[in-house]
């Protein structure tokens, strides 16, 4: 058997010593999934602790849950309808998509940290709002070309455009534009997944070339023109027989069909634009590795 460590003073116990540091001390059965884990003791702390005590899921009670909302999360179904089918309440939904969020993030770093660099990176910006449409958020979305690959995102708020400007400055007063800060960040993250000289294509943004240079000088920045959106891809897609960004917003039409707040014409908005993030998170996991056909680290 191999030697079991105490989590709090790190001492080891070995079957081959007389007089061992952490010993056996019983049993208990854990409610989650009736599962029975076994108790140590440690004599040097004189701390109790199981195997259980490191668990990322320690001290949840329906554990049994977390991988149901993992893909209901993701396949476009709203918080109150998920609570309701798994018989929970709205708060522990609630708390497993932040609790599923953080886990995602270091999963998902973890994974495209294991895959090779991308060589052709495509990005944009996509909208949505919290609450109300006079308070939108920018999503700003990288995705390795052809494979799909989801390489990161960055969530920021910005003012709002058009006929809503004004009645948002009169609502909610001057919203700061952090659009060119988050997309600051997400190239920051991109350097570890992205090769130095990678050609990087988008739409034909004039903020775009200056934010990507500052954290990647040797790429290569290829623009498209943009194009008339189609109705099929709730906008996402393009009306053309060919589209050079087809592996962006394809990535983006299914980021809009499957995640429930951000789709088109839906009573689902996000409140907290931290949660949207553990949303995403949660999806770009579930997009890398369930819909790419890649395994789950």
């Amino acid at each position: 058997m191999m030697k079991r460590a105490c989590p709090y003073c790190k001492q080891k116990g070995s079957l081959s010593e007389n007089r061992p540091d952490v010993v056996r001390a019983g049993k208990f059965r854990r409610k989650s999934d009736s599962r029975f884990i076994q108790i140590f003791r440690c004599k040097k702390c004189l701390k109790y602790f199981s195997i259980a005590t490191t668990h990322p899921c320690v001290n949840q009670k329906k554990r049994q849950i977390n991988y149901k909302v993992f893909k209901e999360i993701s396949s476009s179904v709203s918080m109150r309808r998920m609570a309701k089918n798994l018989k929970v309440s709205r708060t522990t939904i609630a708390r497993k998509i932040d609790f599923l969020g953080n886990t995602a993030e270091m999963k998902l770093h973890q994974l495209n940290s294991d895959r090779a660099k991308a060589k052709v990176v495509q990005f944009d910006d996509m909208e949505t709002f919290e609450h109300t449409k006079c308070k939108p958020l920018s999503i700003t979305l990288a995705v390795e070309k052809n494979s799909r690959r989801i390489l990161g995102f960055e969530v920021s708020q910005m003012a709002a455009k058009g006929r809503l400007a004004r009645l948002s400055r009169k609502k909610y007063g001057l919203r700061p534009d952090h659009r060119s800060l988050g997309r600051a960040r997400l190239f920051k993250k991109l350097k570890e997944f992205v090769e130095e000289d990678a050609i990087f294509e988008s739409d034909e943004n004039p903020y775009y070339p200056k934010d990507l240079m500052c954290f990647f000088p040797k790429a290569t920045h290829i623009t498209h023109k943009g194009q008339r959106g189609s109705i099929v891809g709730q906008g996402e897609l393009k009306k053309v027989r060919f589209d050079p960004l087809f592996s962006l917003n394809h990535t983006c039409a299914m980021i809009r069909d499957n995640v429930k707040r951000l789709s088109r014409k839906t009573w689902c908005t996000t409140k907290l634009p931290r949660r949207l993030e553990a949303n995403l998170f949660i999806y770009a996991l579930f997009h890398n590795t369930l819909l790419l056909n890649q395994p789950l680290i």
